[in-house]
């Protein structure tokens, strides 16, 4: 089965649901209409007995540039049903096995995503970041919680107060990828990897996931709740009007009277 809408594409065989970042010309960055596509997609995905793993891949030259600035401004993410947490949320609980194949940027919710799929295939040109602070904002997808378990918090606080990005090795060797391959390559591998788990007993693959993420799953919807009303009232504040204002004007921002 194939569903194609303007900028995901939602492809289903043999077991394996890919979710396939489709506007290369916009970095593939994402709209409130494409977190709403990958919402149902899951969903549908969670629903369906013959889907046993779900495969998020973007282009060999970018993954995804995070949310799309003008969109995001004209739609901002007010509740905890809008869009784009209703995307979180289905991600952080999904039962099945996810995986990530990510070539080029991985921009905000580009990286965050990343902490909640069970396995991620990079290319060797990938590069993760996470620019919220920039933003004027602060951390969303309970990357708060999962950026310092994963990287340790130094790390994770050059990653989140710095916003710089960091590389493919980098990723390998704090664990956040398990693989790094040449770009061509790494869908391929990500499918190859999807259709092994396909292969398996789609209640053992729910059960171990589960008793894997039990004991996190309350605490990151719990930190995911608490960021996000942090992060929509700074989206209110004069940082993030600053930071959005020379976005949009192609300038750097000035931050020294907020």
């Amino acid at each position: 089965m194939t569903e194609t809408t303007k900028d995901i594409l939602v492809h289903t065989e043999a077991g394996v649901t890919t979710i396939t970042f489709n506007r290369v010309d916009k970095k593939n960055s994402i709209t409130t209409t494409m977190y709403a596509a990958m919402a149902d997609a899951l969903a549908a995905a969670e629903q369906d007995a013959s889907v046993r793993v779900v495969v998020f891949q973007g282009d060999v030259v970018i993954f995804s540039a995070g949310n799309d600035i003008g969109d995001f401004l004209q739609q901002p993410p007010a509740t905890q049903d809008s869009p784009v947490f209703r995307f979180l949320h289905r991600l952080a609980a999904f039962p099945k096995p996810v995986i990530a194949s990510v070539c080029g940027p991985a921009v905000g919710i580009g990286t965050t995503m990343l902490f909640h799929c069970d396995l991620v295939y990079a290319g060797d040109n990938a590069a993760f970041s996470m620019p919220f602070v920039n933003l004027g904002l602060c951390p969303e997808a309970a990357s708060s919680l999962l950026v310092p378990q994963m990287l340790g918090y130094h790390r994770a606080a050059e990653a989140l107060l710095l916003g710089e990005p960091f590389f493919a090795e980098a990723a390998l060797e704090v664990g956040l990828v398990n693989r790094v391959l040449p770009p061509t390559e790494c869908n391929g591998v990500a499918q190859a990897q999807a259709k092994k788990l396909a292969a398996k007993p789609l209640s053992s693959l729910i059960e171990t996931k589960r008793l894997m993420k039990k004991h996190q799953l309350p605490q990151i919807a719990a930190v995911m709740a608490e960021e996000g009303a942090s992060f929509g009232r700074m989206l209110r504040e004069p940082a993030a009007r600053e930071a959005f204002g020379a976005f949009m004007e192609k300038r750097h921002p000035d931050f020294s009277k907020v």
